[in-house]
C-alpha cells in the first residue's frame, strides 16, 4: 500500500509517526509498501466493531483488575504526616469525582539551575510550607481575669519557618475572621483583647480563630519533602494548591502536577482534568502491577468530562443524569425518579440498553442496532435481488406517469430511466412535459444520494 492511500485511513498522529519511522529506517519501494500495509492492517484490526457495547467492556476491564487491588495507604518513609491513597480507595475517589481528596499531594518541579542546588530547593520548600499561628506558638491561653487571649510564641520555631513578629501582627490585623480587637506585643508574647463587651464564649472562639490563623507560605501545603531524582531535585508535598504554586517564578509550570482532579480543572481547564483522570488511574493500576488498556480509561474520562465539568460515576453524576427515566430508576431510588418523571411529564424514548432490557425489547447494541428494509419490488423467487430501484420510488411521480414510461418506453427501473434521460428519449414521449422531465431528473438525483 502506498503512503497516500494510508493517509485516508490512518488517524493524523499515527500517520505522522508512520511517515517519520519510514524515514528513520530508510524504507523504500516494496519494503515501504509492505510496512505501510502492515500498519494499516494492524490499525483496522484494533478498531472496535460498529454498535459494540463499549461501556460494558470498559466497565468489566476496569472492574476485574480492581478486585485484586489492596485497600492500604502508602506512606512516605520517615515522614508520618505524608501519605498517599492507593489501590481501590483511590480508584473510587477518582471515579466518584470527590471534591475533597483524602490525601492531596503535589510534585513540584523547578526550573534550571534552581533544581540542581539542594540549598535553593530547601529554601523554596520552606517558603511553600503553610504556617499557621499554632505552628509557631508554645501555647495559647485565655486569661479570664483580664479578659484577653495570650499567645506565647516559640522563637526557635519562628526562625526555622522564616516567620517574624511583623508577619504575625500583620496577619492578625488583616484577618477577616478576627475583628474589633486590640493587639499588644510583650516580648515573646502577643496579647489580644476584644474591643466590645467581653463574653466568655467569644474569648474561647477568639482562641480557636487565632490558633488556625494563616501566617505564611501557601495555604493547603501541609508538608514538603525535597527528593533527588536522577540529577534534579523534586519537591513532593502533602496538601495541594496548584493555582498558587504555579505563580512562583522558580517553578516549572509545564511539569508540576497535583493529584487533585478538581484543582487541575479549575487551574488548567477540563481537557487537563480529563488527562489527569486517565493518568491517575493508570498510575494506580501500574503501582499494583496490573495491566489495563488505556482506551477503557479514556472512555470513562470522556464520559466524566464531556459536559465541561468533572462528574462522578454515581447517582449525583453520570448515572443520575441519564436522559432515560427507566435507566435512572434502575440505578438507585427508583420511586423518586419515577414520581419526578411523572410530575414533569417526561417521555422515555427507549434508546438505551437498560430501559429496553427492563421492558423485554431487543437492545440497540450489536445486531439489535441495525434495521433491515425489504424492497417491495424485489424478485425473491430468482434468488437474486437487484440493487436497482423502481421508478415508483421517485417522490411525486404519479401512477399515470409510471404507466406512460412503462408502456411507451418499457422503463421500470431508475437506471433505465436515467439512461433514457441522457439519450433525450423523454422529450419525445407524448404526455410528458418539460416540468415532468425536470421532476424525474430531480427524483433520480435524490434517490442516488439516498443511502441504503
Amino acid at each position: 500500500m502506498r503512503l497516500e492511500e494510508a493517509e485516508g485511513i490512518l488517524p493524523p498522529k499515527l500517520f505522522r509517526t508512520l511517515k517519520d519511522k519510514l524515514k528513520e529506517y530508510k524504507l523504500a519501494g516494496k519494503k515501504s509498501e509492505q510496512a505501510i500495509g502492515d500498519v494499516v492492517t494492524a490499525y483496522q484490526k484494533a478498531l472496535i466493531c460498529p454498535a459494540e457495547s463499549i461501556g460494558v467492556i470498559a466497565a468489566q476491564s476496569i472492574g476485574e483488575p480492581g478486585t485484586q487491588m489492596t485497600l492500604n495507604t502508602k506512606h512516605f518513609a520517615g515522614v508520618s504526616e505524608m501519605n498517599v491513597t492507593v489501590g481501590l480507595p483511590r480508584i473510587i475517589e477518582i471515579f466518584g469525582a470527590r471534591k475533597a481528596s483524602k490525601t492531596p499531594s503535589m510534585k513540584i518541579y523547578l526550573k534550571s539551575p534552581h533544581n540542581k542546588s539542594e540549598k535553593t530547593v530547601r529554601q523554596i520548600s520552606a517558603n511553600l510550607l503553610e504556617v499557621l499561628l499554632k505552628d509557631v506558638t508554645k501555647e495559647i491561653n485565655v486569661d479570664l481575669l483580664n479578659t484577653q487571649v495570650e499567645v506565647v510564641l516559640d522563637i526557635e520555631e519562628m526562625h526555622n519557618l522564616n516567620v517574624t513578629m511583623k508577619h504575625i501582627l500583620t496577619a492578625i490585623e488583616n484577618s477577616r475572621k478576627i475583628k474589633k480587637v486590640k493587639i499588644e506585643e510583650k516580648g515573646s508574647k502577643i496579647i489580644v483583647k476584644l474591643d466590645e463587651g467581653v463574653k466568655l464564649e467569644k474569648l474561647f472562639k477568639l482562641k480557636v480563630k487565632l490558633s488556625e490563623l494563616f501566617i505564611n507560605g501557601i495555604a493547603g501545603i501541609k508538608q514538603v519533602l525535597p527528593v533527588k531524582k536522577s540529577e534534579e531535585f523534586v519537591i513532593t508535598t502533602a496538601g495541594s494548591n496548584l493555582k498558587e504554586v504555579l505563580k512562583i517564578n522558580e517553578v516549572d509550570k509545564a511539569k508540576t502536577i497535583t493529584n487533585d482532579i478538581w484543582e487541575i480543572s479549575k487551574a488548567l481547564g477540563i481537557e487537563a482534568a480529563r488527562t489527569a483522570i486517565i493518568e491517575e488511574v493508570l498510575n494506580v493500576f501500574n503501582e499494583q502491577g496490573l495491566k489495563i488498556d488505556v482506551r477503557h480509561l479514556m472512555l470513562v474520562a470522556d464520559v466524566m468530562t464531556m459536559d465541561g465539568i468533572v462528574k462522578g460515576i454515581g447517582r449525583y453524576g453520570v448515572s443520575g443524569e441519564k436522559p432515560s427515566v427507566l435507566a435512572r430508576a434502575s440505578f438507585e431510588v427508583a420511586l423518586k425518579h419515577l414520581f419526578n418523571a411523572a410530575a414533569h411529564k417526561e417521555v422515555d424514548e427507549l434508546e438505551g440498553v437498560v430501559e429496553n432490557i427492563m421492558i423485554n425489547q431487543p437492545i440497540p447494541v450489536g445486531t439489535g442496532h441495525f434495521k433491515l428494509k425489504l424492497r417491495q419490488d424485489a424478485d425473491l423467487s430468482s434468488g437474486k435481488i437487484s440493487n436497482d430501484f423502481s421508478i415508483k420510488d421517485i417522490k411525486g411521480l404519479g401512477d399515470k406517469t409510471v404507466e406512460i414510461l412503462k408502456n411507451k418506453l418499457g422503463i421500470t427501473t431508475i437506471s433505465a430511466l436515467e439512461e433514457a434521460a441522457k439519450k433525450g428519449e423523454l422529450k419525445n414521449v407524448e404526455g410528458l412535459g418539460e416540468k415532468m422531465e425536470e421532476k424525474i431528473l430531480k427524483g433520480i438525483k435524490e434517490i442516488k444520494e439516498k443511502e441504503w
